[in-house]
């Protein structure tokens, strides 16, 4: 777990996010490539396993990645009985962080819950940062799903996703 940060310190962190974000609006508008969206690049969702587990995912798209170090999770109002752990990713030699741990494709990471009540509701927070093949790298992005933990003995419930997907006028 991270240390809280303090006001000015979120102030900064922020006013950080909305430069980067704005310059990387501003870059993918000059550069032409079509992308996605952060949160359609790197669907999140949740499913409740039990009364004690959830499965966080990441659906990462075609030519997308997420980096492994910049991956954090959080729950409330429980919290987490231990840090998770995340399968190896790829190595990647990377223009912008030197040699990381890349994920594409699926990445599903258990959750063990702590202090958390069957039946109740809790909010599953994933912190993460990707990049496109084609050299644009997303500000970190924060995605929250709220799920139902299952009682004892019950079916894991439907996952839930952080996004839901587009309607289409042709479906």
């Amino acid at each position: 777990m991270r240390p809280p940060q303090t006001e000015p310190g979120r102030r900064f962190a922020a006013a950080l996010a909305w430069t980067v974000a704005a310059l990387w609006t501003g870059a993918v508008a000059a550069a032409g490539p079509k992308l996605l969206e952060p949160e359609r690049a790197f669907a999140f969702s949740v499913q409740a396993l039990d009364e004690k587990t959830v499965e966080a995912r990441f659906a990462i798209a075609n030519g997308y990645y997420l980096y492994r170090e910049k991956l954090h999770f959080s729950v409330e109002p429980a919290s987490l009985a231990a840090m998770p752990t995340l399968p190896s990713g790829k190595i990647k030699d990377d223009e912008f962080f030197g040699k990381v741990e890349t994920y594409r494709g699926e990445l599903t990471v258990a959750l063990a819950l702590q202090q958390a009540a069957p039946g109740s509701k809790v909010v599953v927070r994933a912190e993460s940062q990707g990049c496109a093949d084609a050299g644009v790298c997303y500000p970190p992005q924060v995605q929250s799903v709220t799920v139902t933990l299952p009682l004892p003995g019950m079916p894991p419930g439907a996952p839930v996703a952080a996004t839901p997907a587009r309607k289409s006028w042709f479906n």
